[in-house]
């Protein structure tokens, strides 16, 4: 064998086994998630579905649910704009304070995650935010532009810019050309970003632990509780929705990626 078929070979021997180490988890929650035992077992002795039933017919689940798909959503709903405007003006604009707002903008993704859910409950126990839908809808937004600036700004370095300065020229306002024009060709990269704003916010824990709490828990702040106080299957089926839900959308994303090339 050659030293480059060694390599390639140990090289996807390495991947291999880096993605059965992410995935193995995976094949462990969701066979337990559909186990008939009360307590969590692997592998289950019998399969049943009692804590899917479980799950949607408790009330505090249901909750801790709505409250999390409501965060999500309206954290999407405010984020994707926001970081739309932020990622035009990066690409676009000449000054150099640009550069100062790009690394503002990332700081959510190379700050621990831990530093800011303790800065963002010091802040809201101050302002009366703790155990709010407005108080989490914040939080997100702030963890999720980030991915909105990153999906877009890579859309527009790929959009030819001229189409939209000829658009200027025939009378057309900035925001006009950009809703008009640029906007219809970067749309994969938007809804790629809202995706994953979407998706973080649902599975985010840590800011929530400190920050949620009385009726506005989401549904991994409630999770966390359950794992305290009693560990059921219960929670291994949450945990198989929610990853279920995420590659949906992940799919989602690729769909729109190959639609766009």
């Amino acid at each position: 064998m050659s030293q480059s078929a060694t390599s390639r070979a140990l090289t996807y021997t390495l991947v291999g086994l880096v993605l059965l180490f992410l995935i193995l988890p995976i094949l462990i929650v969701v066979p337990m998630s559909f186990s008939d035992a009360r307590f969590l077992m692997f592998p289950p002795r019998a399969y049943s579905t009692r804590w899917y039933e479980a799950f949607f017919s408790n009330p505090a689940w249901m909750s801790a649910a709505r409250t999390s798909v409501t965060v999500a959503l309206l954290s999407t709903l405010v984020a994707t704009p926001i970081g739309c405007a932020a990622a035009y003006a990066i690409t676009y604009s000449s000054l150099r304070i640009m550069r100062l707002l790009r690394l503002m903008l990332m700081l959510p993704l190379m700050v621990p995650i831990i530093i800011v859910a303790i800065g963002v409950f010091l802040i809201y126990a101050q302002t009366g935010l703790l155990s709010s839908i407005p108080g989490l809808v914040l939080a997100d937004t702030m963890l999720g532009i980030p991915f909105v600036v990153l999906a877009v700004t890579a859309g527009l370095q790929s959009f030819d810019h001229t189409q939209e300065m000829v658009a200027r020229s025939l009378g057309m306002n900035r925001f006009r050309a950009f809703i008009t024009v640029t906007l219809p060709q970067i749309r994969p990269s938007v809804v790629s970003g809202a995706i994953f704003v979407f998706i973080s916010s649902l599975d985010e824990t840590v800011v929530a632990l400190f920050i949620s709490g009385g009726e506005v828990q989401t549904l991994t702040r409630r999770m966390f509780t359950a794992l305290r106080d009693e560990i059921d299957p219960t929670i291994a089926a949450i945990s198989t929705l929610l990853t279920v839900t995420s590659f949906m959308l992940i799919l989602v994303i690729g769909a729109f990626q190959k639609r766009a090339d």
